[in-house]
């Protein structure tokens, strides 16, 4: 609260001027952190070369450069290939990511020369006045100049949730934000020596980090990892002691035997969903400031809602004025009017009001209206429901009003409650205007007020919020709204949008304070109203406390801790600086409608990795499996590296790409680990045992040829056909494309095996008719095996 004198007015701070600013610039004093939504382009390529993985394929690919022929080493090819595809995919959502920052960043207004503008964050300097209203975060630190009613909410940086009234020489922190108020600071640190300057640069990264799928994949990577190492051990030792006569033979086969194990293009394809996903929402303007918000959207089972930006537009309008106990209409019209001139950051309510009783058009400057003189001014703040306004009348005498919620001004059972609850039944907004007798600054000063008239406005429903929760309803997501209006009013509103449960508004006033209990009303009740903002962070909690995962959205500066503490924070893009800023995703073009994109995207990703991961962790398995058996049995390795690579690249390499974008709509399930392997580990080991017989019983129907090629042919044909009935599996339910894919697959490996040029380059030549039908015999039989047991292991996922 501030008194308001025309002196005030006349002796404001005109900020720096043109020339200071220049001179700043030149020194450097420039708040020069970068905006950043993603890794620098070195990160990316980093990230993708310099892996574990990367570096075992690209040793044992020299190996084969030097032992040779060249087409035992086209995994090289491949990996390099792989590696090229996803930095190209990354900088491309780099990109998208950039550009979608850039039109969503906030511009702070610096006041220069006596003039206010917006200016982008990185052009602000040293000594630069910077002017705060609601919902504007504090971009560097600095001293506070002006405070008219300021509060400032400093809970995320020091995790204090009541906001702190701030005064001129109190010094304003980086990374907080304002609740209520305005005024203006001066920078007094800048750049990176900013107190959150390093916190804010790490909250807008493209980061992979809380992912159940990377975790996931980085789980099963180290068990790889520890299987590797001693299989790859015994059968280097294996196979010098089989090879001896022939060392090159010998190098040729171990290569064969480990590169498999290595599922290198799961953490490509990978990076590569989440990429592609990202330009795709990027195109209907959906900025994710953190790239597992794709993931972590799709996994959620209830959806917060606020009302106001999320169901209704901002913008609302007065519908009627109804005074009170013979109030005067014209001098109610007038109050109304000073009090918006009042305030010069207004909120939604406030700016309708201002629109229907603007200020005249000859007031004087400084003054809402001819005669009148704004002595003090309470803004209006989201915790106490009000805002206020003290003035000297044009007849000389004194008046303190306040304009706010009915049912927190005035004393239960009022006569004025039952209209009120009417209009709320009706879906209109009400706002009570009151005259007190209390001075602004007292704690009490809504406690004995006089009711003059009450404000109807009537809210803009979204056109495209009904459809939105249908679709949530249909996915099985819960839709909680959660919204600091009042109860039946925020109840009709969602009953317009047909949203099941919003016939039983709760008050959030009448809500336990116990976690486990506000749960058990949380789960069952659908609309809350009169919700403060700590209670926002308490309903978030007490449903995360349920097992649930929980994302909300908003847009105001009421909603930043729920925001900050649900599993998702969604903001739309007209929001406050604060909502934005701790947000996982924004949709700047202000559409809860985007919401479900976000979701099909995230289901597309969760459900198309795991069948890719599949694809790739059978081949890791049978791959351990084969070594171990040939280091037992004493036998050469089945295959060389060229073979494997044919067959991954047809089976696994190919379809992957395809199969990892595809639309997919399976729900969400946790576990990703334990699913993936539950499939996995008896495919991988139904396909070893297969191709392993096939090699048995080939070495000896030829024996006495000496024809390892013709072994290995007949091996590799088996494995073959049990890693298409694998895919086939995988990339069921069948469409035409699917259908297709897996027969194109098909037809690609019989191309091999008909050219002659083919077949010497990939040394594959079936020899006689009994020893190949025996493998497609027993590829057979294993796919039988397969169906049986993959159909157990789903009736057990599934239960």
């Amino acid at each position: 609260m501030t008194e308001r004198t025309d002196t005030e007015v006349v002796t404001r701070n005109t900020g720096l001027t043109s020339g200071e600013v220049a001179e700043r610039v030149a020194r450097g004093e420039v708040n020069d952190v970068p905006v950043r939504s993603s890794r620098s382009t070195t990160e990316i390529v980093r990230a993708n070369v310099f892996t574990r993985f990367n570096a075992i394929i690209g040793f044992l690919f020299l190996i084969i450069l030097v032992v040779g022929p060249i087409q035992d080493g086209l995994f090289g090819f491949v990996i390099v290939a792989n590696t090229a595809i996803g930095i190209i995919q990354e900088l491309r959502a780099k990109r998208t990511l950039d550009s979608l920052a850039v039109i969503g960043e906030a511009k702070p207004s610096v006041r220069r020369d006596g003039a206010s503008a917006e200016i982008h964050t990185s052009e602000i300097v040293l000594g630069d006045l910077i002017e705060l209203g609601p919902g504007d975060k504090v971009v560097v630190d600095g001293v506070i100049e002006e405070a008219d009613g300021l509060e400032i909410d400093e809970s995320l940086l020091t995790g204090e949730a009541d906001p702190v009234l701030k005064r001129a020489g109190d010094q304003a922190m980086s990374g907080s934000f304002v609740v209520a108020g305005g005024g203006a600071f001066t920078a007094t640190k800048v750049g990176r020596e900013a107190y959150a300057a390093q916190l804010a640069d790490e909250a807008s990264r493209f980061t992979l980090v809380n992912s159940e799928l990377r975790n996931g994949i980085s789980q099963i990577l180290k068990y790889v990892m520890w299987m590797m190492v001693p299989t790859a051990v015994g059968l280097i030792i294996s196979q010098f002691t089989v090879e001896s006569h022939d060392g090159r033979e010998a190098v040729r086969r171990t290569v064969g035997g480990i590169v498999p194990m290595v599922p290198e293009g799961l953490v490509l394809l990978t990076s590569v969903a989440f990429a592609i996903g990202v330009i795709r929402l990027g195109r209907k303007q959906c900025l994710v400031q953190e790239l597992p918000a794709i993931e972590g959207l799709a996994r959620v089972d209830i959806v917060c809602l606020d009302k106001t930006g999320t169901l209704t537009e901002g913008g609302m309008d007065v519908s009627d004025l109804r005074p009170l106990d013979g109030a005067d209409p014209d001098h109610v019209a007038r109050v109304l009017s000073a009090l918006g001139a009042s305030d010069p950051r207004p909120n939604a309510s406030l700016q309708a009001i201002i629109d229907a009783y603007p200020k005249p058009a000859d007031a004087v400057d400084g003054s809402p209206a001819p005669g009148w003189r704004c002595t003090e001014a309470l803004p209006f703040s989201s915790a106490r429901k009000y805002s206020g306004a003290a003035f000297n009348e044009p007849d000389g005498t004194s008046s303190t009003w306040l304009l706010g919620a009915p049912d927190v001004l005035l004393p239960a059972g009022h006569a004025s409650l039952a209209e009120i609850d009417q209009l709320n039944n009706e879906g209109l907004r009400v706002l009570l205007l009151a005259r007190t007798d209390r001075a602004l600054d007292d704690p009490r000063v809504a406690e004995s007020v006089t009711p003059y008239a009450l404000v109807v406005l009537e809210q803009r429903l979204r056109p495209d919020a009904g459809d939105t929760l249908r679709y949530f309803a249909e996915q099985n997501v819960q839709t909680k709204v959660i919204s600091g209006d009042n109860a039946v009013s925020v109840g009709a509103v969602a009953g317009k949008l047909g949203l099941p449960g919003a016939e039983e508004p709760v008050d959030a006033r009448q809500l336990p304070t116990d976690q486990g209990a506000m749960a058990r009303v949380l789960e069952n009740g659908t609309v809350f109203g009169r919700v403060t903002p700590q209670q926002k962070r308490d309903m978030v909690g007490a449903l995360q406390s349920r097992g649930h995962n929980v994302a909300m959205t908003g847009d105001g500066v009421n909603d930043v801790l729920a925001l900050k503490d649900a599993d998702i924070g969604v903001s739309m893009g007209s929001g406050s600086e604060a909502t934005r800023a701790v947000a996982q995703i924004v949709l700047l073009n202000n559409s809860f409608a985007t919401l479900p994109s976000v979701v099909a995207e995230g289901r597309r990703v969760i459900g198309n990795i795991t069948r890719v991961a599949t694809l790739f962790l059978t081949k890791t398995v049978y791959s351990v499996l084969l070594a171990v058996l040939v280091v037992c049995w004493q036998v050469p390795y089945p295959f060389l590296p060229r073979h494997l690579t044919l067959l991954s690249t047809l089976t696994i390499g190919v379809p992957a790409f395809f199969l990892a974008l595809a639309p997919n709509k399976e729900r969400a399930r946790p576990h990703f680990v334990r699913r993936v392997m539950r499939y996995s580990a008896p495919a991988g080991i139904i396909c070893g045992i297969a191709a392993m017989l096939t090699y048995l019983l080939a070495r000896h129907h030829y024996t006495g040829s000496g024809s390892l090629d013709a072994e290995t042919s007949a091996a590799t044909l088996t494995l073959f056909l049990m890693e298409v009935w694998v895919l086939a599996i995988v990339a069921r339910p069948y469409t035409w494309w699917r259908i297709g894919l897996v027969l194109a697959m098909g037809v690609g490996f019989v191309i091999v095996l008909v050219v002659p040029w083919l077949q010497d380059f990939f040394a594959l030549k079936l020899v006689g008719t009994q020893m190949p039908w025996t493998a497609v015999g027993i590829a057979v039989a294993g796919g039988v095996v397969l169906e049986f047991v993959w159909a157990w292991v789903r009736r057990r996922d599934a239960a």
